[in-house]
């Protein structure tokens, strides 16, 4: 096996992966491996599907309609990432989809979009960032792609979020300090932040931790990064 060999996610769960399995390639998965990467049967890939690991695979078919490997090894055992759920107001359709894949590879665990007073995009196109999870995770090695929750308002998140789960929240010029440790999620609000209400709703809830990501007043891409990055070295 070669760390150049395509690296692909794969949703066959099947009835648990084992050596010699055959595991149907969708059309998209054919496609990429033949006419992109131009690899033909006996050629092999990596496989890996979000819970039996990561598996050397060698191409048995390829057809416009699909195709199908066989499962030669296990390279890797599954491990959960260890990582946080990141809540977030939508922006601009390329600057959400670079919040997707920056997350993804810094290890987000569930990306749960949030509707603020603030927040000017309130349509997602679910399927599309999905992909993106799962290109991201291939290009990154992750064993597994992270979960995509519906958009709702943060007003109805944060009541039901339970007082003993932290979730850190980065407030420009308030917050109190370095990155809280022990988080178990972390909110961004929307380009100009969040409203008085909402800041005063944060302020208030047992769970929330505020810190602060400096002086400067950063783009709410650029903030997703520079917390994830601080809150999960701690």
């Amino acid at each position: 096996m070669s760390r150049t060999d395509p690296r692909l996610y794969c949703d066959y769960a099947g009835s648990g992966w084992t050596d010699g399995q055959e595991i149907p390639l969708s059309a998209g998965h054919a496609h990429y491996i033949g006419k992109v990467m131009r690899l033909q049967p006996g050629h092999e890939v990596r496989l890996f599907n979000g819970h039996d690991g990561e598996w050397q695979a060698a191409i048995v078919g390829l057809q416009r309609q699909g195709g199908g490997v066989r499962l030669v090894a296990q390279v890797r055992p599954q491990r959960e990432t260890q990582g946080l759920e990141l809540l977030f107001s939508p922006l601009k359709r390329d600057a959400t989809e670079l919040v997707i894949r920056m997350g993804t590879e810094l290890g987000v665990t569930r990306f749960r979009p949030v509707v603020t007073a603030r927040t000017n995009t309130h349509r997602l196109n679910l399927d599309r960032l999905r992909l993106i999870a799962q290109e991201a995770a291939e290009q990154c090695e992750r064993l597994d792609v992270p979960e995509l929750m519906p958009l709702e308002p943060l007003a109805a998140v944060l009541a039901r979020w339970p007082s003993r789960r932290p979730l850190a929240v980065a407030l420009e010029r308030q917050g109190t300090g370095k990155a809280p440790s022990d988080c178990a999620a972390y909110l961004v609000g929307p380009e100009g932040g969040f409203s008085e209400e909402e800041v005063q709703r944060l302020r208030t809830h047992e769970a929330v931790k505020t810190f602060s990501l400096g002086a400067l007043i950063l783009r709410a891409e650029t903030a997703v990064a520079a917390g994830l990055a601080q809150l999960t070295i701690l």
